[in-house]
């Protein structure tokens, strides 16, 4: 398969933009190769700058669940630029998807919108911090939420990448208040709350990690984090930038039946453009500013085009069935895929939660950063290259999460499962 203009593309950005990326996983470093330049989409497929068409399993990192290019979503963004891409001033939409996010959500009652994940997770951590009183947070171990200072101790998603899980640049004044436990091991939250003693602000975690590749939370997890954090007077946020909306219509906390005090939303709230959003109990949203002390503001929170593609995608995946059907297709092509590893002799842990799913490269269960983190990277690159050169996309790293959307056909996913079926053999 022909990269030529991607790999002159490439060579161009990177005199420009460091890295030659604008988020590093794109880069496509971890698995040796030039990453590829994407000139359009169209439901389940992309197409490169040199005409190559691809089967799309990154979806935009999660937010295209109804593909790429919905008419619904083009024409609404569409009607809505003809009237202006911003004003900095309150618009109906917001409030029509802020009460589409509260109806969905089951711990959200007030939501405030902000541009991004990043935002809207550190945002969160702040009105904790405000509400509670206390300066300590608490976080797991390959788990993202973003790159805000706080958050980027022993992270996920690209750090995990890359080997470097602490960034420089971060001042240690920070990381201090920032505790890090194990994914999945109530012990390790239990033990560093006992040694910090009525500080800690809030507990923060991704009920479905996506960031270390697909990671379920273990029975009795969740259930666990939310008995401590109201015996302890902590707020407990469930980052569901990834999950929400993906796992099912009101996101891993509807899944699972567990209720956290606040919940942090991204991706599919936007339906591709940039979006964040945070929300929860009435009695802490009421503290932001203006209606209270606590200070959080942005100029493009609630950009009109923003609104019109995430209640566009939204009144898209309530409709009956659309969850049913997704699944049925999530299921075929994650054990698909397993089924071929097997066949070809090539052991690997095959995860998925809905419309997630990650094929780690280890001979044992993935629960956690430690054992995420001993898997065949090195292989998975092969592995990741040979699907490529099959017409398949998947994210250019073991620690990504790989998204199914509503517009995969059983003829791609039919390819799909054949493409593994030869790459295993020639990784095996």
């Amino acid at each position: 398969m022909n990269h030529e203009q991607s790999s002159r593309l490439f060579q161009q950005a990177k005199v420009a933009i460091p890295g030659g990326v604008n988020s590093p996983v794109r880069a496509f470093k971890s698995v040796g190769a030039d990453p590829l330049f994407i000139k359009k989409s169209s439901g389940c497929h992309i197409f490169d700058e040199d005409g190559n068409s691809f089967v799309d399993y990154v979806g935009s990192w999660g937010p295209m669940i109804v593909g790429h290019c919905h008419p619904d979503v083009v024409k609404a963004v569409q009607d809505t630029m003809t009237n202006g891409a911003s004003f900095g001033a309150p618009t109906e939409r917001e409030t029509i998807l802020a009460n589409l996010v509260i109806d969905a959500v089951p711990s959200i009652e007030m939501v405030r919108m902000v541009s991004s994940g990043t935002e809207a997770t550190m945002s969160a951590i702040r009105l904790a911090r405000g509400f509670t009183g206390r300066d300590k947070i608490l976080k797991f171990s390959g788990c993202y939420h973003g790159h805000s200072d706080s958050l980027l101790v022993k992270a996920g998603s690209g750090a995990a990448t890359f080997g470097v899980p602490d960034s420089p640049g971060v001042p240690a004044d920070f990381a201090k208040h920032t505790l890090t436990a194990e994914y999945n091991s109530l012990d390790s939250v239990k033990n560093l709350l006992a040694e910090n003693k009525n500080a800690v602000a809030c507990i923060i975690v991704e009920p479905v990690a996506g960031n270390m590749g697909t990671v379920p939370a273990c029975e009795g997890f969740l259930e666990g984090l939310r008995e401590i954090c109201t015996n302890e007077g902590i707020l407990l946020i469930f980052d569901e930038v990834m999950s929400g909306f993906r796992v099912a219509y009101g996101g891993a906390q509807e899944l699972y039946g567990i209720t956290p005090d606040m919940t942090t939303l991204g991706k599919i709230i936007g339906g591709g453009l940039p979006v964040g959003a945070f929300g929860g109990k009435r009695e802490i949203m009421e503290k932001l500013s203006p209606a209270g002390g606590i200070y959080q503001a942005g100029t493009l929170s609630g950009n009109p085009l923003a609104m019109s593609a995430g209640i566009a995608t939204l009144n898209i995946i309530k409709q009956p069935g659309f969850y049913q059907k997704l699944e049925e297709k999530s299921r075929a092509v994650a054990e698909g895929i397993a089924k071929a590893a097997k066949d070809a002799g090539y052991p690997i842990y095959s995860t998925r939660v809905g419309s997630m799913f990650c094929a780690f490269f280890s001979k044992t269960p993935v629960t956690d950063w430690p054992s995420a983190s001993q898997c065949d990277t090195k292989t998975f690159a092969k592995y990741y290259l040979a699907m490529l050169d099959e017409g398949i996309y998947l994210a250019p790293s073991q620690y990504e999460t790989a998204f199914v959307s509503a517009a995969h056909t059983d003829t791609d996913i039919d390819k799909t499962i054949a493409a593994a079926t030869k790459c295993f053999k020639l990784v095996a």
